[in-house]
Parts: structure tokens; sequence; C-alpha cells
């Protein structure tokens, strides 16, 4: 079952079980869905890749992330509840995301197989690493983790 299917699905269990928050979470993933299907059309391209779907969730998800942020420093925790309630509902279309330790062991494995051996090799690490790792683990938690190996 695509991505898409799925979200059709979720639409129709949300509006029965009268779930709003997930609805208007759901419909905003299918309408992002739809763009990126849109903008792809003049390429040939009819329908997302697993990839591109997993890109297009990722960058919702860090929308979300990055407006909790916000919310929490401008002092409005309603909103902030809002957009982690929605975080979570996309976080279940994402694959899993992977623990510390594990991230931390990939990274280990990267460094090593690039020859990386100080922080001037930040950028060569951090290329193969976000496509490795693209929608199992948040970038900026990658990015800390591998400026730490590196130090």
């Amino acid at each position: 079952m695509s991505l898409k299917d799925r979200i059709g699905e979720d639409i129709k269990n949300a509006m029965k079980a009268q779930d709003k928050i997930r609805l208007e979470t759901v419909r905003g993933i299918k309408k992002f869905i739809i763009e990126k299907e849109v903008s792809l059309r003049p390429s040939g391209q009819d329908s997302l890749t697993p990839e591109q779907e997993i890109e297009v969730l990722t960058q919702q998800a860090k929308q979300r992330r990055d407006s909790i942020e916000q919310y929490t420093k401008a002092g409005r925790e309603d909103l902030a509840e809002k957009e982690a309630q929605e975080l979570a509902i996309i976080e279940t279309y994402l694959p899993k995301q992977l623990t510390d330790e594990e991230l931390t062991e990939i990274i280990d494995d990267i460094i090593v197989s690039v020859g990386a051996t100080s922080a001037k090799d930040l950028g060569k690490v951090m290329g193969v690493a976000m496509k490795q790792l693209k929608g199992k683990a948040d970038g900026k938690k990658i990015q800390e983790l591998v400026k730490s190996q590196l130090s």
C-alpha cells in the first residue's frame, strides 16, 4: 500500500472517529504529497518514490519541530502542544527512528569508511550520513553526534 493510499484510509478513519487534529494533519500531508507529485509531472514522473515520500514527511516533521521550538520560546505552550501532537502523527508514517546508540554506531562506521580524522572532515561525513540516515534520524542530532565524534 502506497503512502498516498494509507493516508486516504487514515483520512476516512479520522473523519469517522471525529479526530480533528489527526484529520487536519493527515490532510496536510496529503496536500504536500499532491503538490510534490504535481511539481514532478513535467519530468514525466506520476507518483512519488518511497524516498521522495520520506523526504516530504521528514520536511513536515522538521517544520513541526522548528515550530515547537519557536512556540516554546515565545511561551505559547498551547500552540507547541498542538504541533507536538501533529509531529507524533507524522512520525507514525516515517521509518522507525534510530536510538542514539544505533546512530553513534552507524556514524562511527561512516567516519571509518570515509577516513575522517578531524573536524575538517565534517562535510565528508555529513554528506554520507545524511544520505544513509535520511528519515531515520533528525538532521540536527546527526550533526551533533558527528561533531562530537570528530572532536
